[in-house]
């Protein structure tokens, strides 16, 4: 059941509407049995899976939380066996669905190169809908509980909605159990002006997603399905455009997630905040995708010592860091390189920040001009589009193809001769999204800029209010992409 599609406009308002009908005490399990209905929505039998996730972590903290309860904190190495028992048993389960495949196709290759026997075929199984967002969040929990950061949560029904809350269940944001499950056991009460807000939200998010990210889709998918067929400044403008995708896509799911969420009376972490306005890639990664950032900040980053132990530890650990992430985002060399270039980026950026300090210095450039940032901003935004050709790419032959064929030839008349327009989308269709990615720019912005865009929109005279609603509903009404019969574009991140 995608966010975009006609059985979640059904659905999302019946959930609702129970959820605060029924008696306050039974709400949670609403929530849950709705939960598992909309996860079921895609394949029933992985349900099995994230109730085994949860019924892992739960045990497992119930275990720890036992050991903590004794007198002088109870014994280190159970609880820390706990711990390495649901890391071990979940990350294997999602080892096994996302990594096996990869794992066996390398490993033939260094046996066949050998001339070894190979091993047996791959299983070829199918990726279940969230896996990767799930368990992490799930194995938060278990860190969190051994940490002491929170307290056991003995209701399991109450932990199983936390690990399944169908707003954020398939690609975020990933949660933690201080700021989620907390909330599970607090009265929630109807709220016009909250649910406004949320649904409001939501109408952004599928204005990012039908009309900017889907429309885009089309001419990014026309140039990277054929790459060898198009060349210079077609293939640059391809990469912008799926770096535009990218954005709108993910981030549409994360506000349609926290709008529903926010109509019901839960507050979900932000996930996105103006990433393409960032002056470093250490700075987009505090902007972009911000739940899995920390997830990894909190528990991968700083239990291998962070920076505490030496500059070229912390390198190395940075390193470490970013190739882990481009694995969690697929079993694919070309996410493990896309993760590898995020890690260099930020180490060399660490590593010449004193001398391109020193440099402006010299040179007298003001480091606190807006021009200077500017330029910080651009270098960033170039950066981040070149190693976006590896995550879009579908194998590391297709990216160097690319990269070549970037260099090929200098061809800027393309962007006045009407070549835009051959790639899958009309004169028409080409220009309405462009003043899309306009409005987006312009509310980026100023919420760059600190405007609260909610505060103050609500704050405007209610003709002004009606209109720009209106506008936007009709924006995704006639402007939105839609298939034959209407047919849902799946969200880019439920492939990890």
């Amino acid at each position: 059941m995608l966010f975009n599609s006609f059985s979640f406009l059904l659905f999302f308002p019946i959930v609702t509407l129970l959820y605060f009908a029924v008696p306050h005490r039974a709400r949670y399990l609403w929530l849950l049995v709705a939960s598992y209905y909309f996860y079921m929505s895609w394949n029933p039998k992985y349900a099995v899976l994230i109730a085994a996730s949860t019924l892992i972590t739960y045990l497992s903290g119930i275990l720890i939380g036992r050991e903590v309860a004794l007198p002088g904190g109870g014994a280190v190495w159970k609880k820390r066996l706990w711990v390495l028992l649901s890391m071990s048993s979940n990350l294997a389960i999602l080892f096994f669905f996302k990594y096996f495949d990869f794992f066996i196709v390398n490993v033939n290759r260094i046996l066949a190169s050998s001339g070894l026997e190979l091993l047996n075929p791959s299983f070829d199984v199918i990726l279940p809908v969230g896996i990767s967002f799930y368990t992490f969040q799930a194995l938060s929990y278990t860190m969190d509980v051994y940490r002491g950061q929170i307290y056991v949560e003995k209701n399991l029904f109450k932990y199983a909605l936390f690990v399944s809350f169908f707003p954020q269940l398939v690609a975020g944001p990933i949660e933690r159990s201080k700021n989620l499950l907390v909330q599970i056991s607090k009265r929630h009460t109807f709220d016009w002006q909250r649910m406004v807000d949320g649904l409001l939200l939501m109408l952004w998010g599928f204005f990012l997603k039908l009309v900017i990210a889907d429309r885009v889709a089309i001419l990014v998918n026309t140039v990277y399905n054929e790459p060898g067929s198009y060349e210079g400044l077609t293939l640059v403008f391809a990469t912008i455009c799926f770096g535009i995708q990218i954005y709108c896509d993910f981030a549409s799911y994360s506000v349609i997630a926290i709008g529903s969420a926010q109509v019901m009376g839960f507050r979900l972490m932000d996930n996105f905040r103006q990433p393409y306005f960032s002056r470093s890639i250490g700075e987009f990664w505090r902007r972009w995708h911000i739940s899995l950032s920390t997830w990894f900040r909190d528990y991968l980053y700083i239990p291998l010592g962070g920076c505490r132990k030496g500059t070229a530890r912390k390198y190395l650990n940075v390193m470490i860091v970013f190739i882990v992430s481009g694995l969690w985002h697929g079993a694919n060399w070309t996410f493990v390189i896309w993760g590898f270039l995020h890690g260099a980026f930020q180490v060399i950026g660490q590593i010449t920040r004193p001398w391109k300090e020193w440099v402006a210095d010299k040179l007298g450039i003001d480091r606190d001009a807006a021009s200077f940032k500017l330029g910080q901003m651009v270098i960033t935004f170039i950066l981040a589009n070149f190693a976006w050709i590896f995550f879009r790419a579908p194998s590391l032959t297709a990216a160097r193809e690319i990269i070549s064929g970037i260099g090929a030839v200098w061809n800027p008349w393309i962007l006045t001769d009407g070549s835009l327009f051959l790639l899958g989308l009309t004169a028409k269709s080409f220009w309405a999204g462009v003043v899309a990615i306009l409005i987006l720019i312009g509310v980026s912005a100023a919420q760059y800029r600190g405007v609260r865009i909610r505060e103050t929109f609500a704050r405007q005279g209610i003709i002004f209010r009606w209109i720009v609603t209106l506008g936007l509903i009709f924006a995704v009404i006639i402007f939105g992409i839609y298939g034959p019969g209407y047919s849902a574009s799946q969200f880019i991140y439920f492939q990890f």
